[in-house]
């Protein structure tokens, strides 16, 4: 049976049908990722089935006792409340009924209050929160007001995981997240024994997560069973039996048509047959759902940078902190940056991503090191906290003050025809900022982000709130442009399907430069600390060694086995066949370098990436080997 069963649900907002006659069902233990345009009413269904607003129609049906948790996009937090008190407020019901029942009031039904009072576990709740926020890496004594933007994200999740819920509904989760964050949230969804419904664009987190993927799609909710990757198979099948199908009906309908255009005897019962199919077939083409527009982006590169964008040579920035101390965010860091280049800044919160862009850019100068910036660059910013809206500007006024038209290149557009390229009907150009969503205000600060000509794009946090489909032409867009890209995102997949190289925070204020995508970022990593944890194995040797020669009286604890003929030479050419690897894997570096192949010759770039991974795989076996063999 089903723990929640929403039934011919209907809502409209105006002439809007947000859900139109809409049934959903969430069984136990689904982990069930809800996708769909911006605006489209996602938020509004996943506060229909926390109970919270109700539909203009429909039913809703909730098991009984069924305990329900909802975490909304932007948690509403006490700022001066201590971590765990905020905590608390998820256990108010449990904490109401101790303190009634500890209060001695006179009248009280005291076996029912105990009742009560086991039911929700309530003698331990104190004990219940310390677990919750040990297991989500918060410290109870800290001000919320102190926290950073996902710790609070932590602090509302602390409070809906308390009350031990059987469904947990989650809105945009990943929002303001880390990549660490995020990764660690996949893995408490995945220990989760309830049931889950999240609003996510986090392409790779609903991979990972979803056990069904459920899209609201004009009023209508599609299932599709599998996580994000197996949705996307089925949607473009879907779509293609849906093109062909509506192909046949418009093709019968215009037939139809010039047949009653000629004129009938209408009452010969045949035509009179054919005239009643033509109506039906008039009324199925107005009723049917044809799919939503897509936005069109476009960006002009302006007039092309020197070939160096910037230089970094030893590049040291540091603050004082308010104790009188010193935070070092960025130590000895020496980096090119070519034109060209897309380079996307992975760290933590607070590790100075922002601040080594500054300095990139010559808008900051370190505090040690030297930087040298290349000609003619022009810089367009993206800000993630949105700092650039004017909230009472109108549409048009904001992306075209005091004119009507804007060139893009060689291209002469009317602002509203450019609004419209981004989803903007002409009737809301005269609209003020503050009545958009915040995927709406995301998609404005693109429109006057790629309004202007701009040789380099300085990207933070540009996939906040943008739906997947806004997202993919992003990923297109950035693909084919020809200036240089940086690109602060904790958004995996955008990060794969866009940059050329990573600049990675790796604690302590060092930075260091990767070749590829997030995952090649992952695999060289690791196989630098591979090869760390080989340096100190060497370095151990000796000492090891050295043991039996202080005291030579003492026996041998184990017996080496010599090594055959043939195991011997193996072992002899190792050193050499590594030698030859990391050679190799070098060379593809420097031919890598830069990201130009990307740009140039693909292919060429693909066929060298996969011989990187390769030799990446045999390189960890002959290390392995080497180890096994030298043990003998």
């Amino acid at each position: 049976m089903a723990l929640i069963t929403l039934q011919n649900a209907q809502l409209a907002y105006g002439h809007v049908a947000l859900l139109d006659h809409t049934d959903f069902a969430l069984e136990n233990q689904e982990r069930v990722g809800l996708i769909g345009r911006n605006g489209t009413g996602k938020s509004s269904l996943l506060k229909i089935l926390a109970s919270l607003e109700k539909p203009d129609d429909g039913t809703l049906q909730v098991q009984t006792g069924l305990r329900i948790a909802y975490v909304p996009q932007e948690p509403i937090l006490d700022l001066q409340s201590t971590v765990f008190e905020a905590a608390s407020v998820g256990l108010a019901d449990a904490r109401a009924a101790r303190d009634l029942y500890l209060s001695g009031a006179d009248g009280l039904d005291l076996d029912a209050l105990q009742n009560r009072i086991e039911a929700l576990d309530a003698w331990n709740w104190e004990q219940r929160v310390e677990e919750t926020l040990h297991r989500l890496h918060l410290e109870g004594d800290v001000k919320v007001g102190q926290l950073s933007g996902g710790n609070k994200k932590r602090v509302a999740l602390a409070q809906a995981l308390v009350s031990r819920p059987d469904v947990l509904l989650l809105d945009e989760p990943t929002n303001h997240l880390d990549l660490d964050s995020i990764t660690w949230l996949e893995d408490l969804m995945l220990e989760y024994k309830g049931s889950l419904v999240t609003i996510s664009h986090d392409r790779a987190f609903l991979d990972r997560v979803a056990t069904r993927m459920v899209e609201l799609d004009r009023g209508r909710l599609l299932s599709y069973p599998g996580n994000f990757a197996q949705y996307q198979l089925l949607k473009e099948e879907q779509m293609a039996q849906e093109a062909v199908i509506s192909a046949r009906a418009d093709k019968l309908l215009a037939q139809e048509e010039v047949w009653i255009r000629r004129g009938v005897e209408a009452r010969r019962t045949r035509a009179q047959g054919r005239i009643t199919r033509l109506e039906r077939l008039r009324e199925q083409r107005a009723s049917r759902r044809d799919a939503l527009g897509s936005v069109r982006l476009e960006v002009a590169s302006g007039s092309s940078s020197g070939k160096i964008v910037a230089e970094l040579e030893k590049v040291t920035q540091s603050f004082a902190t308010a104790d009188g101390g010193l935070r070092t965010v960025i130590r000895d860091f020496s980096a090119t940056i070519l034109r060209g280049d897309k380079i996307g800044l992975i760290g933590p919160n607070g590790a100075g991503k922002t601040t080594l862009l500054k300095i990139i850019l010559g808008e900051l100068m370190p505090t040690g090191g030297s930087v040298r910036q290349g000609s003619k660059v022009s810089v367009a910013y993206f800000d993630q906290m949105r700092d650039q809206l004017d909230l009472d500007a109108t549409l048009e006024d904001f992306i075209s003050p005091g004119s009507e038209w804007i060139e893009i290149g060689n291209k002469r557009t009317h602002v509203k025809s450019y609004l419209s390229d981004f989803l903007f009907s002409p009737a809301r150009a005269n609209a003020p900022v503050r009545t958009l969503s915040g995927g709406e205000r995301n998609r404005l600060l693109l429109a006057r982000l790629f309004a202007r000509p701009a040789n380099v794009l300085v990207l933070d946090e540009p996939t906040n709130d943008l739906d997947i489909d806004t997202l993919e032409l992003l990923e297109d867009l950035l693909q084919q442009y020809e200036g240089t890209v940086f690109l602060v995102s904790h958004d995996r997949r955008f990060l794969d399907n866009v940059v050329t190289s990573t600049l990675v925070f790796e604690g302590e204020g060092r930075w260091r430069e990767y070749v590829g995508d997030v995952q090649d970022w992952l695999t060289q990593s690791a196989r630098s600390e591979a090869l760390q944890r080989e340096r100190d194995a060497q370095t151990a040797v000796p000492a090891v060694k050295a043991a039996p020669a202080a005291a030579p009286t003492s026996a041998p604890t184990t017996n080496k086995k010599k090594l055959s003929y043939k195991e011997q030479r193996e072992f002899d050419g190792l050193p050499a066949r590594i030698a030859a690897l990391e050679l190799e894997q070098g060379t593809i570096d420097k031919e890598l370098g830069g990201g130009q192949l990307f740009n140039t010759d693909p292919a060429r770039a693909a066929q060298l990436g996969a011989r990187h991974a390769d030799i990446e795989a045999e390189w960890m076996r002959a290390m392995e080997r080497w180890e096994v063999l030298g043990a003998s």
